[in-house]
Formats: structure tokens, sequence, C-alpha cells
């Protein structure tokens, strides 16, 4: 009697595991579905990034040398349409073969890079799942690229706001 109340009690545990770790698969949000919504909602793309990110923005100072940085904030994110994340290779009338692709595709961890085959990439987003859902927790892009001097930091980060604008009124 005592071995059939113990084998009982061990398939009663199994049964709760199994359905606690389905329910736990289930409340993980799906990646794709995520991107969709990432890339078609500005209020919601917003919501799901980590600001500040985790690298900030350097730029070299006028004596072409020293660095200085600045937290990647917020006000400093341009908008990601779905064009701009889409996995693609387009080879250019010039020759340039420009490549969009996920270089890190793990269940928690994604990342993904565009750019020239020939020069570094011009947008690193990296991607990571939280409490499962999906967020932004870091990015490298060509807006912000060491080229650009400090002193058109603030013009710049103004054409990032105005091309948000454009975008906040198609996708709000």
């Amino acid at each position: 009697m005592m071995k059939a109340i113990r084998y009982a009690l061990c398939l009663f545990a199994v049964l709760l595991l199994s359905v606690s770790s389905g329910r736990a698969a289930a409340d993980e949000e799906d990646f794709n579905t995520f991107l969709r919504n990432f890339t078609s909602g500005a209020s919601f793309q917003y919501s799901r990034i980590k600001f500040p990110l985790k690298s900030p923005i350097v730029l070299l100072k006028d004596d072409g040398e020293t660095e200085q940085t600045f937290p990647f904030t917020r006000e400093k994110w341009a908008l990601l349409d779905e064009e701009t994340l889409k996995e693609g290779k387009i080879t250019e009338e010039e020759g340039g073969v420009y490549i969009s692709h996920f270089t890190v595709d793990e269940p928690a961890h994604k990342e993904f890079e565009a750019g020239y085959d020939e020069s570094e990439a011009s947008l690193r987003v990296v991607f990571e799942r939280i409490g499962g859902k999906w967020y932004v927790t870091d990015c490298y892009i060509d807006w912000y690229n060491s080229d650009l001097p400090i002193s058109e930091l603030k013009e710049t980060i103004r054409m990032v706001q105005e091309e948000n604008k454009a975008f906040e009124k198609l996708h709000p």
C-alpha cells in the first residue's frame, strides 16, 4: 500500500512539473511576433528597449584622439522599421554587397547586423529575452559612428528625432 501511495505521489509530482514547464514555455514571447510588433509601432518599440543601452556612443574629440562617451538614451534612438531588420543580401550596381542577417540566433539572445560585405556593420542590434519578453539591450547604429564630430551630435540627434516623428505618424 505504501509503495502505491509513493508511486502515486511521484506520478503527481511529474505531472505538476510537466504542466508548469509547459506553462512557462507558453509564457515565453515568440521572437517573430515580437519583431513584427517592434517594427510596426513606435510606442511598443520604445517600451521594449532597455535604456540606456549597454554600449555608450563613443565619439572623438576635436583633437582626433581623445574619446568621449555619451549614454545611448531614448532621445538618441532611431526607430527601426521592418525593412531595416529584414534579413537579406542586396548587390548594388557599383558592386557593393549589403548583407543583413542574424549573427547570433539563440533561444534567449539574438544579434542582428547589417552593412556592406567588406566593411564593418553599420547596424548591430542585440535582443535579449528577459522575464519571458524580448528587449533590445544594446545597439550600434551608423548615425553615431566615430567619424561624427562631437560638435555635430546635437544636430544629428535632432535629425534622428525628425525621422522618428515621420515613423510615429505611420506607426504610432
